[in-house]
């Protein structure tokens, strides 16, 4: 449902996290009648009356520092007229309580901040023409990406952890000088990004001997493969870069994230605008271009003009989370080979396409995963739907039939999720309470399941039903964030980062990507093991 832009009326919107009860079910005990006193927005100087028109600083101090959420300041303007009604503070004269609290809680926003006036007015047009609108679209960004908080990446063969201070380190296979340390030697430790230090790194994307980095400033380092349409295996780009290198083209777009496909990459704008490089050459994303081409097109179509938070590429498609005033949606592009565009097809797609089926669910994304071949989606009420190729079990199931539209994960249904990631058809789910689920493919040890006490046990098979990570949940320690290799061509590690900074690693680690030493010609980790790198 729409959360109004208005400054009156009754708007139409989703309430949560106020519960409407009968004052006799708030007040346990009964008042005498001499100590009732009667509190409106509006008094007339009657003793024991609390206008809070009297104190609106006060007031608008208490909406901000409580950290509201949108919807709630549209509720507050729908039951008092106090908080519709010109506040007539600076910076805007004109604006409502809730607004103005609204525009207080997105200027503490780190990308917020760095906006000209002109480039936050273009933003709430954009948003819906709102300041709530505007701050619900900063936080979900802030809630799916890990923006600006620690975070690690399993990329194909090797590994990137950041801190929360936005220091980079990484480890693993360096053929093409993905480390970014000015070689092509392996690492087998999590080593510091030197050349970057002064630089806080808010987020990171890996691919097939490439590494991304995007900074708080919105600035992008590349380095690894030179080719932002590389092909996952086979020939390099034109030359390998080992050190991060400014990506020029991008230098007037200020990138909030990247996401590296087979074929192509995409980076979001901190407004919410989606732009590809590559794998354009008959049209797929939209737009003609060659494979080497450096230049970043916007995606055209549906999204040009509906503000996106989160992207997520897969094998040859490209997932969009989108926030709009009627809520959040997921749009797709690219190949549907396995039904992973989720539209009941598995026909391509040149420009986005919304996928129909959550409003028919019910359901209200704010988390969105795209795999090799399958994607995920986490519902706002935590409930998990899966769709594409369910080879494996990928898709949690209980089989290895395709879903061409998200189908909810039944065998979930106890389960409150706030965190999904896929692979190379594998996926894991982390509970609102840190418990973590894992389903699909085996191989390389990377589900992290253990039948016996030696390790090895049931560790490659295959999973088609999700089941509880044990070994997680003895380290005691609360998973925040999974992330697995999406690759079809490594074999897959998984990490899981908690909340208090510890990063656990297991699955293959032939290169280094698991960040330690492997001893008696070991090339993977059944169980969970500690990388020696404090992300705090």
């Amino acid at each position: 449902m729409a959360m109004d832009s208005t400054t009156s009326g009754t708007p139409t919107i989703q309430y949560h996290n106020i519960t409407d009860q009968p004052v006799t079910a708030i007040v346990a005990v009964p008042v005498s009648t001499y100590q009732r006193n009667q509190r409106h927005c509006f008094g007339d100087s009657i003793p024991g009356e609390f206008p809070l028109a009297a104190n609106p600083s006060i007031v608008l101090h208490v909406l901000t520092t409580c950290n509201l959420d949108p919807q709630d300041l549209a509720k507050l303007e729908a039951t008092c007229s106090f908080f519709r009604q010109p506040a007539s503070f600076a910076p805007d004269y004109e604006l409502s309580m809730s607004e103005l609290a609204a525009l207080d809680m997105c200027q503490k926003r780190a990308i917020f901040k760095p906006m000209t006036p002109e480039e936050r007015q273009d933003l709430k047009q954009r948003c819906g023409g709102s300041w709530k609108l505007v701050l619900r679209f900063l936080l979900a960004g802030e809630a799916c990406c890990r923006r600006e908080k620690s975070q690690a990446i399993a990329g194909p063969g090797h590994s990137i952890a950041v801190t929360s201070n936005g220091v980079a380190y990484s480890f693993g296979s360096n053929s093409s000088g993905q480390l970014g340390h000015g070689t092509t030697e392996e690492e087998w430790r999590p080593r510091q990004i030197r050349s970057l230090q002064g630089i806080r790194i808010i987020q990171a994307a890996a691919g097939p001997g490439r590494t991304m980095l995007i900074s708080d400033a919105g600035e992008v380092y590349a380095f690894g493969k030179d080719s932002f349409g590389e092909a996952e295996y086979g020939v390099q780009g034109t030359r390998t870069v080992t050190t991060p290198q400014l990506v020029e083209s991008l230098k007037n777009i200020f990138v909030v994230q990247a996401a590296i496909g087979n074929f192509f990459t995409a980076v979001l704008s901190r407004e919410g605008r989606v732009y590809t490089f590559s794998w354009g050459n008959d049209g797929k994303l939209g737009h003609q271009t060659e494979p080497n081409d450096v230049v970043p097109h916007p995606l055209l179509g549906a999204l040009e003009n509906i503000p996106v938070v989160q992207i997520a590429a897969g094998y040859c498609y490209l997932l969009a989370l989108a926030c709009q005033p009627s809520g959040m949606s997921v749009y797709s592009v690219g190949c549907g080979l396995g039904g992973k565009l989720g539209h009941g097809s598995r026909t391509d797609e040149k420009y986005p396409r919304l996928i129909e089926q959550f409003q028919l669910l019910n359901l209200q994304p704010v988390v969105v995963a795209a795999g090799a071949w399958h994607a995920a989606v986490v519902g706002r009420d935590g409930r998990v739907c899966t769709w594409g190729w369910g080879r494996y079990g990928c898709l949690g199931h209980g089989n290895e039939e395709c879903e061409s539209v998200p189908k909810v994960v039944d065998a979930l249904s106890k389960v409150k999720a706030v965190h999904v990631a896929t692979g190379d058809y594998t996926t894991f789910v982390v509970s609102d309470d840190g418990d973590v689920y894992s389903f699909g493919c085996g191989e390389s040890a990377s589900l992290g399941h253990n039948a016996d006490g030696d390790g090895q046990g049931n560790r490659h098979t295959n999973v088609l039903s999700p089941e509880l990570v044990t070994s997680l949940k003895e380290v005691k320690e609360r998973v925040v964030q999974i992330s697995l290799t999406n690759s079809v061509y490594w074999n897959a590690h998984t990490f899981a980062l908690t909340e208090s900074g510890k990063l656990f690693a297991f699955g293959a680690g032939d290169k280094g990507q698991l960040g330690m030493e492997l001893v008696n010609n070991q090339t993977e980790r059944g169980n969970p093991e500690q990388v020696d790198v404090d992300l705090r």
